[in-house]
């Protein structure tokens, strides 16, 4: 692939030719540029090759600027692609406007080079972040759902309990954003599943000692996995892995850790990992109703899982139900 091919292609949208020559001096060395000259011709090029950023004029005929980015952002396929204004409006009701839109930045003509360039490499590398995010996030959940299909109902088991996770974090009073990043790392809880023998993951009936010994590794076997990552979300992923089954009264494994000393993440994951293999089927076991399930976190609370949890999961049961039935066949 050539060195073109690989740049970034950037929309520059102006009725003016003058403006869109000014625009090529400053940014066609660095990146691939398309042009046009109405909001009617942009949409239609945006249809047919999405650029990964667009300048775009404000005052124009028939269709402004702030038009041709609100049917932008009301279009799931293109909300994404940052917008920029280029314009000569500079009161701060304009630009207040430009970014109620939902507009990324906004430069007033006549435009600085140097502030342009500044501006459209800050916004690109901001892009192709949020795209290895979503790439991070994405392989976490393939990994995870990878050692689900060892022995559940294929990936719908971390959909399910992820989402309980968070719906908890956010009742226990962590922020959307902390709550989110649990919600995002749950699924590689049982990652070390992946280690378990099948004559031993596949049992249909209760483990021996000596195969409940084996499947006890997987927390072991998942915290190796994801050990000594420079990634918070993988770090969070560890810790979840090593205990999820780590019990509030001390008698859980691997590191028989007791109360507080568990992690606040690792104990809403155990609320949320239990109630979803209880009310699931399983190898071993037909779904449980949610009413026994309900009644086994609470009379395991203080024991199995942290009291104040299990009396915040329960208050959320509404929601919980909801996830269930959303994300059940």
């Amino acid at each position: 692939m050539s060195q073109i091919t690989d740049r970034a292609r950037i929309l520059v949208v102006d009725d003016e030719p003058a403006n869109l020559k000014v625009m090529r001096e400053v940014l066609a060395n660095d990146y691939r540029l398309s042009f046009a000259k109405s909001g009617d011709l942009a949409l239609q090029l945006i249809e047919n090759e999405p650029p990964k950023l667009i300048l775009l004029d404000v005052m124009m005929p028939d269709m402004n600027g702030f038009e041709v980015c609100k049917i932008l952002k009301a279009n799931p396929e293109t909300a994404h692609i940052p917008v920029i204004f280029v314009t000569a409006l500079s009161h701060e009701q304009d630009e207040s406007e430009g970014f109620s839109l939902g507009a990324v930045d906004y430069i007033t003509k006549p435009i600085s080079p140097a502030i342009v360039r500044a501006r459209v490499k800050t916004h690109l590398s901001l892009v192709q972040a949020e795209q290895l995010q979503l790439a991070h996030i994405d392989l976490i959940n393939r990994l995870g759902r990878a050692a689900e299909y060892k022995d559940t109902d294929t990936g719908e088991h971390i959909a399910r309990m992820s989402r309980y996770s968070k719906v908890l974090a956010l009742a226990y009073g962590m922020t959307e954003y902390q709550a989110e990043q649990l919600k995002q790392a749950a699924p590689m809880h049982d990652v070390g599943k992946i280690g378990i023998p099948d004559s031993v993951l596949l049992k249909p009936g209760r483990l021996d000692a000596n195969e409940f010994e084996h499947m006890k590794q997987h927390a072991v076997i998942g915290a190796k996995i994801l050990e000594n990552s420079s990634s918070p979300l993988l770090q969070l992923a560890h810790k979840l892995a090593l205990e999820h089954h780590e019990k509030w009264d001390g008698t859980g494994y691997p590191l028989g850790l007791k109360g507080e000393e568990i992690s606040i993440e690792g104990r809403i994951v155990s609320i949320a990992d239990v109630f979803d293999a209880l009310t699931s089927v399983r190898p071993y076991k037909d779904a449980w109703p949610v009413e026994k399930a309900v009644e086994l976190l609470q009379a395991e609370s203080g024991k199995h899982f942290d009291p104040q949890l299990v009396d915040l999961f329960i208050g959320q049961i509404d929601a919980i139900i909801e996830i269930k039935n959303t994300y059940s066949r």
